[in-house]
């Protein structure tokens, strides 16, 4: 069997069951036992009341204030404000045309505010030279093939490193990190939708900005593409690295945010840790949250560590 599969399924697996749920509705009647077991000692749900993130943010490395962005005479932004800090693993989350895209593309400096201010590490993005920019926040857009423009991927790595100021083979060190399968000579409007979103996230990262921003970054990958994405920005999150993501994909979220953000019609209507923020709204819960609810119970790792919780149980 693959040994990548959708939540529901993974949490069969790890909770023994005889029949795979195909379905949050299967597996919430086969975890009725072991919701209950969780009930009857809820000191096994310990790890998971402790108020959320145990480790203080990092300094503030990002501010929206007050930001009004208008395509044409439509406003699109209306009187945003947000603090990124260090570290921070951040989803934003909300329904088609919420701002989510738009508010991205401000935070990068390609919109200009018509009132309101943006920093970036103390500075507006819009004033900065694209060498200077890069080293501060990188933006994968939507269409991951929107950032690359060379003949091949040995071309696009070399002008990465140029445009950036990098050693030579830095981007290419970092793609052979993120994703060794690509072959040098491949041209990019022929990679895989996985491959292409490794060489532009290997584009983005070679910088090293403070601040990664990726807009539906799991568009269009299977669930391994996706869980070696979650690794990558786990590991730059834990150098310090500020990650946002706007995404539609609540299990990304559970598994990998730390806190969430939910945006309608231009602003922000909901902002806390992604525990409490994503189990008080059914629309953005994700498999597992339905399955277990109402326990604070959002992936398949979670389930495991109360399992072993309950059989450290006296």
């Amino acid at each position: 069997h693959s040994p990548i599969a959708p939540p529901v399924v993974e949490l069969g697996r790890q909770a023994g069951w005889d029949e795979i749920a195909l379905s949050v509705r299967d597996a919430r009647r086969s975890a009725d036992a072991l919701r209950q077991r969780f009930t009857d000692q809820p000191s096994s749900l310990s790890s998971f009341t402790v108020p959320e993130p145990s480790s203080e943010p990092g300094d503030c490395v990002l501010a929206l204030k007050d930001v009004r962005v208008a395509y044409g005479r439509r406003e699109v932004l209306h009187g945003l404000s947000l603090q990124l800090h260090a570290g921070e693993v951040v989803a934003v989350m909300g329904r088609n045309g919420a701002g989510k895209s738009t508010m991205l593309s401000t935070m990068v400096g390609l919109r200009t505010p018509f009132k309101g201010t943006v920093r970036v590490l103390g500075v507006d993005p819009a004033t900065l030279k694209p060498q200077d920019l890069v080293a501060r926040v990188g933006l994968v857009p939507q269409q991951a093939g929107d950032l690359l423009y060379a003949e091949s991927v040995d071309l696009e790595c070399r002008q990465t490193d140029r445009d950036a100021g990098l050693g030579p083979g830095t981007t290419a060190a970092m793609l052979t990190t993120l994703a060794p399968w690509i072959k040098a000579s491949s041209h990019p409007s022929d990679l895989s939708e996985g491959s292409r979103l490794a060489l532009a996230l290997a584009v983005v990262l070679a910088p090293d900005p403070a601040v990664l921003l990726l807009d539906e970054p799991t568009r269009g990958l299977d669930y391994q593409a996706k869980q070696h994405l979650i690794e990558i920005l786990a590991n730059a999150a834990q150098r310090g690295r500020t990650i946002v993501l706007a995404t539609h994909d609540v299990e990304l979220a559970a598994e990998l945010s730390t806190r969430t953000v939910i945006v309608a019609d231009g602003e922000v209507v909901a902002d806390g840790p992604t525990r409490r923020i994503i189990t008080s709204s059914p629309m953005f819960a994700p498999q597992i949250a339905k399955a277990m609810s109402p326990l604070p119970l959002l992936t398949v790792a979670d389930v495991a560590i109360a399992m072993s919780a309950l059989s450290d149980l006296p």
